[in-house]
């Protein structure tokens, strides 16, 4: 049966599923955003692996240039001094078609938004009032217009205003006392790392990630500090928590810096309307220590939009239980990477790296660590 589906947010996640709506059903769709226009953070690095890649290929992202992305052959892992550990092979997960992918955000939105942008995208809308008429979904937005539609799917983020509208539970995101800095650097001259892989370097109670995000010898650089509040006017004294470890870092900071405090969502609750899903970090909010953030968004509209598509039963069970599964799985690994990549004994330090070097050798566990996200 042919739906009407609005989708409040035009990230990854709605912009994602709005693709999948125009290119594989015949279903009616309208992408509001409250902004005025998209986010394009030109500094934005994301990673995407071969779950998120497989769907994205459905509409089309094979035929991307290819010079505006990057496929790192690995991740190397090292100490905060710059001393390389062990290194991961990443390519052991790829298949022809998908290849463990790296990019700018900006870069997959421009790609997302091309064929909805026109006729599918209406910006500057913020919900005012929700209710329900003649069995339909009736949204009224502050600039006094209003769609009647069969679905409402909420994309908007982990701070979901979707959410206030249609759940009487809260289910506010909790501060993980730790801020990400982040920059793009134009040269890793100040730093022993391989261009072609992820660099992981775990320090006390920080860590940090660099990768190339295309072919022009770009890369991004992420850093995440544990800090009990965020400050931005205070971003260099929490960079002096990194620097103080591995002076080499000094001339990387001295780029343009953007940050921002890192949260998580505590519970995961299905939705209370059954015409009303949530899919992106509106579903759940991720810690980005497994670089699933962008994966599971994809994956999330590709979920629902089979459901839809079908015209499956029970469509919000459904939906909630099998995205429940995925969730839990990212979440408790995403948690893990995070405790590990912080530890701040030096005794303890010795032990993980001791770990760490013995478990990516050991193929059982990487498939059952990192396969079974990564080969969705």
């Amino acid at each position: 049966m042919k739906k009407k589906i609005a989708i409040i947010g035009a990230g990854i996640a709605g912009l994602t599923l709005g693709n999948l709506i125009k290119k594989n059903s015949d279903h009616e769709f309208m992408l509001y955003e409250k902004e005025e226009s998209l986010s394009l953070d030109e500094g934005y690095g994301i990673q995407l692996s071969i779950n998120s890649l497989k769907i994205l290929n459905i509409i089309g992202f094979n035929k991307i240039d290819n010079g505006k992305i990057y496929h790192p052959t690995g991740v190397d892992f090292f100490n905060i001094q710059n001393k390389k550990i062990c290194e991961l092979n990443l390519e052991q997960f790829n298949t022809a078609e998908n290849k463990y992918t790296t990019l700018k955000r900006s870069t997959l939105i421009e790609f997302l938004k091309d064929d909805v942008y026109t006729q599918h995208l209406r910006f500057g809308k913020k919900i005012k009032e929700v209710s329900e008429l003649k069995g339909k979904v009736l949204i009224k937005f502050d600039d006094n217009t209003n769609d009647l539609v069969d679905l409402v799917v909420g994309a908007d983020g982990i701070f979901s205003n979707t959410r206030s509208f249609f759940e009487k539970k809260k289910n506010e995101p909790k501060f993980k006392k730790a801020i990400a800095v982040r920059t793009i650097l134009k040269s890793k001259s100040e730093l022993k790392i391989d261009e072609k892989k992820i660099s992981l370097m775990m320090g006390k109670n920080c860590h940090v990630v660099i990768y190339p995000v295309n072919k022009n010898k770009e890369f991004n650089l992420i850093c995440i500090i544990r800090d009990k509040k965020y400050d931005p006017d205070n971003v260099r004294l929490l960079i002096n928590k990194v620097t103080k470890q591995n002076s080499d870092f000094e001339k990387v900071f001295k780029n343009d810096l953007k940050s921002w405090p890192l949260y998580f969502t505590p519970k995961i609750f299905p939705s209370t309307n059954s015409k009303v899903f949530y899919i992106g970090d509106a579903f759940n909010g991720f810690l980005p220590t497994l670089a699933q953030g962008a994966g599971q968004s994809i994956e999330s509209a590709y979920e629902l939009f089979n459901l839809i598509k079908e015209d499956k039963k029970d469509i919000q069970n459904v939906y909630y239980q099998e995205r429940l599964k995925r969730a839990v799985i990212v979440r408790r690994r995403s948690n893990i990477n995070f405790f590990a990549f912080h530890i701040s004994s030096p005794i303890l330090q010795v032990i993980r790296n001791f770990f760490i070097k013995f478990l990516v050798k050991r193929k059982n566990f990487i498939n059952s660590y990192l396969g079974t996200v990564y080969k969705y």
